[in-house]
């Protein structure tokens, strides 16, 4: 069954920029049935999300700000998120900010069988990312773009390095899973790393999937095997045997 999302957009706080991408990427997880941005629109720094707004069928909804220095975005977001729950219309929501103030909408959400996932800049707070069920940075969408578009220069964009924690996050979790001689389907590590660290993201280091990310790692070993279905390649991984 496909699910249903609302994409719920803070225009004061997200860059224009790649909002193709970006919706490309949120139909990997579901069919956005409702899009929506939030914002004050008589403001100019909103003008260049006007155009793209058609091309994209995202919705303006229109919030004056009534006071100086309080953000009446947030408040229209969040009474908008709650309807559209008791609505039961869509199985999940993709919230698309870097702002904190959504932690509670996030946790909130979720405790009514809700799937949410966040979007936003890597100067996203972790509170709200550890909110969702899973987070994507920007700055992912935006490498993506770049080497698609920039293949003359075939410059590489900068990612992150895989430190000493990342590992054993990875290390811990294929041991969660593990059978009686180390091995885990890579599936269920997966699976598992999201849930431990929503932000966990093979493309935050430069790897389209998991599997290249674990085989250039030296700690862990990868195997594959055919399965039942369809002569289908299963990929298990364990820790190196010292």
């Amino acid at each position: 069954m496909d699910i249903n999302l609302a994409v719920l957009i803070d225009g004061d706080n997200i860059p224009s920029a790649n909002v193709k991408e970006m919706m490309e990427e949120i139909a990997k997880y579901g069919n956005p049935t409702i899009k929506r941005i939030y914002g004050d629109w008589t403001k100019p720094n909103l003008s260049k999300w006007k155009n793209l707004l058609l091309e994209n069928a995202i919705t303006p909804i229109q919030q004056y700000g009534y006071t100086t220095g309080k953000n009446a975005t947030d408040s229209a977001m969040i009474i908008d998120a709650m309807d559209i729950l008791y609505s039961q219309k869509v199985h999940g929501f993709c919230l698309v900010s870097s702002d904190s103030d959504f932690t509670r909408l996030a946790t909130r959400l979720r405790e009514a069988g809700m799937k949410v996932y966040g979007i936003g800049e890597k100067k996203t707070p972790n509170p709200f990312i550890v909110a969702c069920d899973k987070f994507i940075y920007i700055e992912i969408l935006n490498n993506q773009a770049e080497e698609t578009e920039d293949t003359k220069s075939k410059a590489k964009p900068a990612v992150d390095k895989v430190t000493q924690k990342d590992i054993k996050l990875v290390a811990s979790t294929i041991t969660d899973v593990a059978d009686d001689d180390g091995w885990a389907f890579l599936g269920d590590v997966g699976n598992l790393l999201q849930k431990k660290q929503p932000n966990f993201d093979s493309r935050n280091y430069g790897f389209a999937k998991l599997t290249p990310l674990i085989k250039s790692l030296k700690n862990f070993e990868i195997e594959e095997r055919v399965g039942n279905k369809n002569n289908l390649k299963l990929v298990y991984v364990r820790l190196k045997k010292r």
